[in-house]
């Protein structure tokens, strides 16, 4: 299983980043419902599916941070 996060939409494509810096476009039309910006991903093979825990963990992260800069 690979984990994956959507950076932003180009047309018909979802353009996303791995951790290690490796980008790839992924057809909307593959993405589970409702996918969008910042959501990370779970790819088995041609099933992908949302992570919700690791989403919502990175974004308290990124809250963290910009929290800790403008304090």
């Amino acid at each position: 299983m690979m984990k994956t996060s959507i950076d932003r939409f180009e047309g018909n494509y979802a353009v996303c980043e791995s951790a290690d810096g490796t980008s790839m476009n992924i057809e909307k039309s593959k993405l589970p419902k409702g996918a969008k910006p910042g959501d990370v991903l779970d790819i088995d093979r041609e099933n992908i599916t949302v992570d919700a825990e690791e989403t919502d963990a990175r974004k308290k992260k990124v809250t963290a941070l910009v929290d800790e800069l403008f304090d």
